[in-house]
Order: structure tokens, then C-alpha cells, then sequence
């Protein structure tokens, strides 16, 4: 029997082995990143929610709906990052008004979805310095503390893992993010309004905290699912507390929680077939083709 057979299969299992190794550190890498086309309509819901009314000078309950519109700017991303603006519309359902709309604008690392500063990233036109993970956790994700970006606060804070769950189903990672009391806001608003006998405004400052649970799947870094308890409140200068601003458990609709399973399991599909499908399949043909090689030129000398 002639040699190019075995040579043959000699090249063979060097080019499947390169290719198992390619698509599993290389390939991989290069495909599984956070898209910079991105665009995602996501709806949350507070029931029974408290905010303040400037227009009825009280504090107001009602039931709230967010709409937020995330979408990526191409012309800005690069091999390394992606730039995107988020758009929010808040509406009190009960009372059929809108009553806050907030945009801003992030840059992060499309594979670990560290917060990166550039591109304008802003906050409601106020320009900001990015830390911390932004909208995703890494892919392969840890049980251990991350910072995570807080855009109301304006910064960084520690999501600490706290357990696992199942959203849906899939299998999740909780982590739990204690915002501290954080002076977001000054107002001037009439004295009366918070109980005040002054006469004319007063200068309030808006102090926001929360407590914020993730419900992360953990291959793909994805946030399938989120619970915000959010406490803001009005304190005049001297720091006493005047009046609720906002008080709310917020969460996403169940409809929105569907939607981001569906593509985290899409994700974590694709991620098991590049990291270990794709790869498993193209080492054992290489592993084969050797085995084959070796066997034919043990068989050579006999023919012979």
C-alpha cells in the first residue's frame, strides 16, 4: 500500500485538531460578544407604586409602566466595544399620565460588559464616567461579588452572589446590588407642598436607594429578569425627610421575562455548540484520523 493514504490522513488529523482548537478559543471569541446592531423593547411594572405629583402637590399611589427601548449605535462599535442608547418613558397607569422620561448612553467591552468611558456616554445629557458591568455580566459567570453600574446613582456598586434559582425554567444565578442613600437631585418647590408653613419655595434634595436583584444565566451573562426595590425621598437642607418621592417595587412584565429567556437560551445554545460541541466532534475525527494513519502504516510493510 502506498504512502499517500497515510499522508493523506496525516493532514487530515492535523487540520481537524487545528480546528477543534480554533473553534473553541479562537472562534468562539470572536462570535460570542454582545451584538452592536442591538435594539430590545423591554416593559416593566410597579403596582401600587408612590410618587410625588408636582402637579397635585401630593403624594400620589398608583400602578406605573416603563417602556425601554435599547439600541446600538454601529457607526461607534469597534472590535473591542459597543456603544448603545437606552431610551425610558415611565406612565402612571392609574391616572393615565406620563410622568418621566430619562434617555443615556453607554460604551462597554462587548466580551466581559465592563463599562468603557467614551463615545459620549451620558446620562440624561449629563456626561458620565462608566464603571462596573453596564447592561451583562460576563460570559461564564462567577459566584462572586461584581460591580454593576447604577445609572440613577450615577455610579458603581458591588452585586453580591447571593444563591440560584430558575427563571422560566433555566437555570439562573442571583446576585443583589444595596444601593446607598445617594443625593441624586436638588428642587425648589412650594413650602406647602411638604408640609412647610414657609412661605414661597423651598430647596429639597432628592435622595435615592434601592436594593436590586439580577437573575443572571450564567453561561451567557445574561440579565433574564430583574426586581428593583426603590426608595426616593425629599429632604430639605438641614437633611430631614419632608416627603416620599418615589417609592416602588419594580420588576419586569412576565411578557419581557419570556422574551430574554428565550434569547439567553438561544445564546447558551450557541455557546455550547462552539465551546464544546464543535470542538468534541472535530477532536475525536482528528483522534480517528490518526488512529486510521497509524494502523495503515503498520499494514504496509506486510502488503508489501
Amino acid at each position: 500500500m502506498g504512502r499517500t493514504p497515510v499522508l493523506v490522513l496525516v493532514a487530515m488529523a492535523s487540520f481537524l485538531l487545528m480546528s477543534a482548537g480554533l473553534t473553541r478559543f479562537w472562534v468562539a471569541d470572536k462570535v460570542l460578544v454582545s451584538p452592536a446592531d442591538q435594539y430590545q423593547e423591554s416593559e416593566l411594572e410597579a403596582k401600587d407604586a408612590q410618587y410625588f405629583s408636582v402637579a397635585e402637590g401630593k403624594v400620589v399611589t398608583a400602578d406605573l409602566r416603563m417602556i425601554v427601548t435599547t439600541r446600538g449605535d454601529v457607526a461607534q462599535a469597534t472590535d473591542s466595544r459597543v456603544v448603545w442608547d437606552e431610551f425610558s418613558v415611565v406612565d402612571d397607569v392609574t391616572h393615565k399620565r406620563q410622568i418621566d422620561i430619562s434617555e443615556r448612553r453607554s460604551a462597554f467591552d462587548r466580551r466581559t460588559g465592563v463599562g468603557v468611558t467614551c463615545c459620549g456616554t451620558r446620562v440624561n445629557e449629563e456626561p458620565v464616567e462608566l464603571e462596573g458591568q453596564i447592561y451583562l455580566y460576563p460570559i461564564g459567570v462567577e459566584k462572586k461579588a461584581y460591580k454593576f453600574y447604577n445609572q440613577t446613582a450615577k455610579g458603581a456598586f458591588e452585586a453580591t452572589f447571593v444563591g440560584e434559582d430558575t427563571v422560566n425554567g433555566l437555570p439562573v444565578y442571583k446576585f443583589q446590588q444595596k444601593v446607598p442613600p445617594t443625593r441624586i437631585d436638588t428642587v425648589n418647590l412650594p413650602g406647602s407642598f411638604v408640609g412647610l408653613d414657609e412661605e414661597g419655595e423651598v430647596k429639597l434634595d432628592r435622595w435615592y436607594e434601592s436594593v436590586d436583584t439580577h437573575y443572571v444565566e450564567p453561561m451567557t451573562g445574561g440579565v433574564v429578569k430583574q426586581d428593583i426595590s426603590r426608595n426616593e425621598t425629599f429632604k430639605t437642607q438641614d437633611g430631614v425627610e419632608r416627603s416620599k418621592a418615589l417609592v416602588a417595587d419594580v420588576t419586569f412584565t412576565p411578557e419581557t421575562v419570556e422574551e430574554l429567556v428565550g434569547k439567553a437560551t438561544a445564546a447558551k445554545n450557541q455557546i455550547t455548540l462552539l465551546k464544546v460541541t464543535i470542538p468534541v466532534v472535530l477532536l475525536v475525527l482528528g483522534l480517528l484520523a490518526i488512529v486510521a494513519a497509524l494502523l495503515l502504516s503498520r499494514l504496509r510493510p506486510r502488503n508489501a
